[in-house]
């Protein structure tokens, strides 16, 4: 083989190295925005579950205290 030829095979080689590494980069940056949205979501059901869990807290201690008013002037 001449060397011309093997210089012309390997830039073709290289050329398609350099084509799957561009559509690895573009697949790495769709997970990084896939993992963004993930993590965005996950913070926002975060936030929604300590508020539900406020509010359900409050509401038990509320329901506590009305069940103790009644018993204490049932019981006198």
């Amino acid at each position: 083989m001449s060397v011309e030829r093997e210089l012309a095979t390997h830039s073709v080689e290289i050329r398609h190295i350099q084509d799957d590494m561009d559509k690895m980069m573009a697949d790495m940056s769709d997970i990084k925005k896939s993992l963004e949205a993930i993590n965005q979501t996950l913070s926002e059901a975060k936030g929604g579950w300590k508020t539900l869990m406020w509010v359900a807290g409050a509401s038990s201690a509320a329901t506590s205290f009305f069940i103790g008013l009644y018993a204490f002037f049932q019981g006198r």
